[in-house]
């Protein structure tokens, strides 16, 4: 008998991990229970393609907001008086009234800032609405008025 040697076994050694899959798959079960896919407080905003020809909206859209290069705010064509985001949502809410159901149109200056079209959709989704559509000008209609 020999002290201090251990005697070797030829067996192979396996880690069983059938307990740690259940566990895993058990994890993954909670937090696919626990977590919430509603995404609340987003708008709808629809972007339209700038190098085709935008639809023909056949209903008339009860707000327009215009923002100038300037930063300036028109609602159907009427200037406001201050960049107030205050102002922008008394003007709206006074142009739609009741009806926040139609879509607003917004038309950016390409030069505008993007914090006051921002400030623009923040009003409007404060105010109810759920649908904003964004004018573009058509690529290749605007690549022939500078191009003669």
């Amino acid at each position: 008998m020999k002290i201090g040697t251990r005697q070797r076994r030829d067996d192979d050694l396996d880690i069983n991990v059938t307990s740690f899959i259940d566990v895993l798959l058990l994890l993954l079960i909670f937090f696919m229970l626990a977590t919430s896919f509603v995404s609340e407080g987003q708008m709808n905003i629809r972007l339209p393609d700038a190098s085709v020809q935008p639809d023909n909206l056949s209903e008339k859209l009860p707000v327009q907001i215009t923002v100038t290069a300037q930063g300036d705010y028109l609602v159907n064509g009427q200037v406001l008086m201050n960049h107030s985001a205050d102002t922008l949502m008394s003007a709206v809410n006074k142009i739609a009234g009741d009806s926040k159901e139609g879509p607003v149109l917004v038309r950016a200056d390409a030069a505008s800032s993007h914090q006051s079209v921002v400030t623009v959709m923040d009003v409007v989704g404060r105010l109810g609405f759920k649908s904003i559509n964004i004018a573009t000008v058509n690529q290749a209609a605007a690549n022939e008025s500078k191009h003669p």
